[in-house]
């Protein structure tokens, strides 16, 4: 078996869209009412499987075998990411989706499955233009009209790369330690920039022809930490007016990582100004008498992008390492059935256990799909809604859910992945079977875009008090309308009590985390933050799955159990009441914990941890 084995249930992509998201709605708004229709929708599918499955996932063996590599100064990528991203680019699969100012540009709702498609065929290599788009993004919404004529249509294209510059060898998740400097000149909005970046993904490669980086740093005179950073566009090769290529611009690419996973995207360290010859542009306004830039608002732009396209990243591992374990279970002739133990020997997919397993996967991956695509359209539905009230509305279920999407996606699909290895048992350690590389693929996207705590964080201490509570009190209010409307559907009503005694035991965790800040507990805030996000995803996530549950459920009584489809539907049911009764009930256990109020992990002297 190949290690490059892509699979995607394309079936379920579809459902997502054409029968579960109310996509007819998002395409009679301006934007796209004169250029997309439902019925689009299976032919932008089916292009971005075929290019997946026949383009980018034979590429994966290079991606993991040769991998990026720095020779002579130079990041060098296996020759056959080069036609991948020519492909790609051709198709408009690339940084072509960032620009929402062109006529006719698709909706994210319909590039999301497009993308994670591409990612599951190979993970590596999407990583060389989804930082182009963002930064393009960026440039597009703050930038001058001179800079964005300069810089965005070959990045666009993608015939320029992009990247975002936090990180640098002090300052990891605490960015406001950042010490790249920026100098004025004697030209307006030109910058001396000094310093140097570490963990740039795509910061450097021999696909494209030039690199845009965005570059945080400290203007002389303005306030410490992260309120004094500024946003510069900082090309490798220098970008004269009229958009051709002057000198180079005194960027130097130090070094790349060597990582468990994920070797074919370069990681790098940049180094600026070396020579004492590097400039970039503002965006935006210098620091006024305050001291505070504009850096960190312009750059979380970017951010709170990549943070939901990282979830996707996981996302497309997740789901193609389950896919491979069953299609693997299927094949596997292994012992006898535990109700006949005398009997033949079965395929692995017959024993209790491995179903359980297989389902486990399979009803986590769809909840995150469901939570995924869900916030991808709450985000199109924020830009380009005619109803300045529903766009309000859907840019603040974004931002809840964003943090979700990113952190709970990415630690179960560690986990899940752990799963499949342990579905295949010995095989799943060997090389040569694909799961082993896609759990070290995917470690990484738990630490990307800030840790996980740090979405934790940003859950609870952020975006629960946002607007006074009241967009919380709203999302909440979704859930607890739906049970209520659907608790007595007939062959739901198990689900819909679990669910609705888990919602019970949500709330009373909310309840605890303000009994500890009212009592000035605030050190249990981050002790229990990261649970509170799995305890919020997975109650959101219940009620997304049995959304679809319902409409499977509905869709198999008219079709009929002979329909070609009716397996599908059954299968939907499945997951879904399998995620509401195996998955949720951890918010219970959560419940306990959190009102156990248990703080050993904080007492603990460091010495009782051991003197290593």
């Amino acid at each position: 078996m190949a290690a490059t084995n892509f699979l995607y249930d394309l079936r379920d992509a579809k459902f997502v869209l054409k029968e579960w998201l109310d996509l007819e709605k998002l395409l009679s708004y301006p934007a796209f009412k004169d250029y997309y229709s439902v019925d689009d929708v299976d032919s932008f599918l089916d292009v971005a499987y075929k290019i997946a499955r026949d383009v980018v996932a034979p590429a994966n063996e290079d991606s993991d075998k040769i991998g990026a590599r720095f020779i002579d100064g130079k990041v060098v990528t296996p020759d056959s990411f080069k036609q991948v991203y020519k492909t790609c680019m051709e198709a408009e699969l690339g940084p072509q989706i960032a620009d929402r100012e062109a006529e006719g540009h698709l909706p994210w709702t319909i590039y999301a499955p497009m993308l994670e498609m591409i990612i599951g065929a190979s993970a590596a290599i999407p990583t060389y233009w989804g930082l182009t788009a963002g930064a393009a993004g960026v440039i597009q919404k703050y930038a001058s009209p001179e800079l964005k004529k300069r810089f965005l249509p070959k990045m666009f294209s993608g015939e320029w790369g992009g990247t975002m510059n936090l990180t640098e060898p002090g300052a990891g998740s605490d960015v406001g330690a950042v010490t790249t400097k920026a100098y004025p000149t004697d030209t307006p909005g030109l910058y001396k920039i000094k310093g140097t970046k570490m963990f740039i993904t795509a910061g450097d490669h021999d696909i494209a022809e030039n690199f845009i980086h965005l570059v945080l740093a400290r203007i002389e005179g303005a306030r410490e930490g992260t309120a004094g950073l500024s946003l510069f566009i900082v090309p490798k090769i220098w970008v004269n007016e009229d958009g051709s290529l002057g000198e180079w611009n005194d960027v130097t690419t130090v070094g790349i990582e060597h990582k468990m996973g994920l070797k074919g995207s370069a990681t790098c360290t940049l180094s600026y100004g070396e020579n004492n010859n590097c400039y970039g542009w503002l965006i935006g306004d210098p620091p006024g008498e305050d001291g505070k830039g504009q850096g960190m608002k312009q750059m979380f732009t970017m951010m709170n992008e990549e943070r939901l396209n990282t979830g996707l990243l996981a996302l497309g591992v997740m789901a193609v390492a389950c896919y491979n374990a069953i299609a693997y279970s299927k094949e596997r002739i292994q012992g006898t059935k535990l109700t006949n133990p005398k009997g033949p020997k079965v395929r692995i997919i017959e024993h209790e256990d491995v179903r359980r397993m297989l389902l486990l996967q399979k009803s986590v991956v769809e909840a995150c799909r469901a939570l995924l695509f869900k916030t991808y359209y709450y985000v199109d539905l924020a830009h380009e809604s005619p109803d300045p009230e529903e766009r309000e509305y859907a840019h603040n279920m974004f931002m809840l859910n964003n943090p979700l999407c990113k952190a709970y996606t990415s630690d179960m699909a560690w986990l899940m992945c752990g799963e499949a290895i342990q579905t295949y048992g010995g095989y799943g350690f060997i090389e040569e079977y694909p799961v082993a590389q896609l759990a070290r693929d995917v470690k990484i996207f738990s630490i990307w875009e800030g840790t996980n705590y740090i979405q934790a964080l940003d859950l609870v201490a952020r975006k629960f008090p946002m607007g006074g509570g009241k967009y919380l009190m709203a999302w909440m209010k979704e859930i607890s309308s739906f049970i209520e409307e659907n608790k007595n559907t007939p062959g739901f009503e198990k689900e819909f009590q679990m669910l609705a005694d888990c919602y019970a035991d949500y709330q009373a965790i909310l309840g605890q985390l303000n009994k500890f800040l009212g009592e000035g507990k605030i050190e249990m805030m981050p002790l229990y933050a990261t649970r509170i996000l799995h305890a919020t995803a997975m109650i959101y996530c219940g009620k997304l799955m049995l959304e679809q549950g319902l409409i499977a459920d509905k869709k198999l009584k008219e079709l009929g159990e002979d329909h070609y489809d009716a397996s599908f539907y059954k299968g939907k049911m499945a997951t879904a009441k399998f995620y509401v009764m195996n998955v949720v009930p951890q918010v219970t256990a959560i419940r306990k914990m959190i009102e156990a109020a248990d703080a050993t992990a904080i007492e603990v002297p460091e010495e009782a941890l051991g003197n290593f």
